[in-house]
């Protein structure tokens, strides 16, 4: 065992675990990509107002978990605690959004909240983001909520549960907002949930202890103090997903750990996780551009844990399908064999079949074990005699059947198995 091991709470992931955690990303870029969204890589660290600003600075995220740090210029620094604020800077400074509208990207990476760490909640996480920005069409919002529920039901997800509810906006949140302070002002809480009622009263309603929860059923709802237009929206939302028999429950006390949300706010659980089932979630931010600089530009968007679905797929016993695997093994007896072999893999995978071999001059018992543990379909065999008479033998693994076939013709014969 090594002297070092990974930091207290980082989630990191080995074979054969790590398989199921390909199948999820991979499904996700091919999910977005196929609904013409385009790919963003962003940088992990960012300046910290960015985050103060963006997030909002009364918060969990921002006065608590943040992992934040001086550089060597004295610049605030603040690893991403969430990829959507980023995804909007990168959008803004590059001026995507001075061309077709919406602008849709993705991105995919790791993200750090300091937090207690246990099952499902780490300190290095990773998650897959969707932003649309450009766009108040409640279609987008549907689209948005879509593609997440046809990607985990790619994955084989079944019991994935979708909460919707709408926070309003700016015409109509005030007078909700002076409702619940009032509610709320008049509840035992602590000194430090009594300023948070003041600064931001919804983020109350997101108290996750049950001291603070159970004096909180006869909270106002938001749904009651919704202006024509949220009224609208959401309700034309809701009529989307219906004609696309996604099934959800409304939920209108749901409210995310971020400032920056209005209007329609959505969230994936699977009840199978306990007490982290969250797996997913997001909304509109149309307020957010200018928060943080910006021209004014409604947007909306969505981010995943690809470690909990990664515990979702384990829970219901999904089995991981990662992208390419290996489909041949090369097997050789000899040194000159050996030469051979490494020029026949290396020919394969030009030529667009997954191969690999075994290394190190093993018997022909230790090769074919190798051959079994890559998962190949084909084992190439060569020995010295095979090669003095120009042949090469290939085995089926699955059935044992095992046909002589010409060296020359090696490539060709495989490549017309996977064309």
């Amino acid at each position: 065992m090594s002297t070092f091991q990974a930091p207290k709470g980082v989630s990191e992931y080995v074979p054969p675990r790590s398989a199921a955690f390909l199948a999820a990303r991979d499904a996700f870029a091919a999910a977005a990509a196929g609904a013409g969204y385009s790919y963003l890589e962003l940088p992990v660290f960012e300046d910290t107002q960015l985050f103060a600003r963006g997030v909002g600075e009364s918060t969990d995220v921002v006065t608590k978990e943040m992992y934040t740090f001086l550089d060597k210029g004295d610049r605030s620094i603040t690893l991403r605690p969430e990829i959507t604020a980023g995804a909007l800077r990168a959008v803004l400074e590059h001026n995507l959004h001075r061309g077709a509208l919406p602008v849709k990207v993705w991105a995919v990476g790791p993200v750090f909240r300091y937090e207690q760490p246990q099952s499902g909640r780490y300190r290095q996480f990773y998650q897959v983001d969707l932003e649309a920005l450009g766009a108040e069409d409640p279609a987008i919002d549907a689209e948005m909520i879509a593609l997440a529920w046809d990607y985990y039901q790619g994955l084989g997800l079944r019991q994935v549960v979708l909460k919707l509810n709408t926070l309003g906006d700016a015409e109509c949140r005030p007078a909700y907002r002076a409702a619940l302070q009032a509610f709320l002002r008049g509840l035992d809480l602590d000194a430090e949930t009594r300023a948070r009622v003041e600064i931001n009263p919804l983020r109350v309603l997101d108290d996750k202890r049950p001291e603070v929860k159970a004096q909180l059923g006869g909270a106002p709802l938001i749904t009651d103090h919704l202006c024509a237009a949220c009224k609208a929206h959401y309700d034309k939302v809701r009529e989307l997903l219906a004609d696309l028999s996604i099934p959800w429950t409304d939920d209108p006390r749901l409210v995310r750990g971020l400032d920056y949300y209005t209007r329609t706010l959505f969230e994936f659980d699977h009840p199978l996780l306990g007490a982290q089932s969250g797996i997913g979630g997001g909304g509109r931010y149309d307020g957010l551009s200018e928060t943080i600089g910006g021209p004014a530009l409604p947007g909306i968007g969505f981010g995943l844990g690809l470690d909990r679905i990664v515990l979702a797929m384990e829970a219901e016993h999904v089995p991981a399908v990662a992208g390419a695997s290996v489909k041949v093994y090369g097997v050789a007896l000899g040194d000159t064999a050996a030469r051979e072999i490494f020029r026949l893999v290396t020919a394969l995978r030009r030529a667009g079949v997954p191969a690999d071999q075994g290394f190190g001059g093993r018997s022909m018992k230790a090769g074919m074990k190798g051959a079994d543990r890559s998962g190949a379909e084909w084992a190439l065999i060569l020995g010295e005699r095979d090669l003095a008479a120009g042949t090469v033998q290939l085995k089926e693994l699955a059935t044992g059947a095992q046909t002589e076939i010409q060296l020359s013709d090696v490539i060709e014969v495989l490549k017309g198995k996977y064309a």
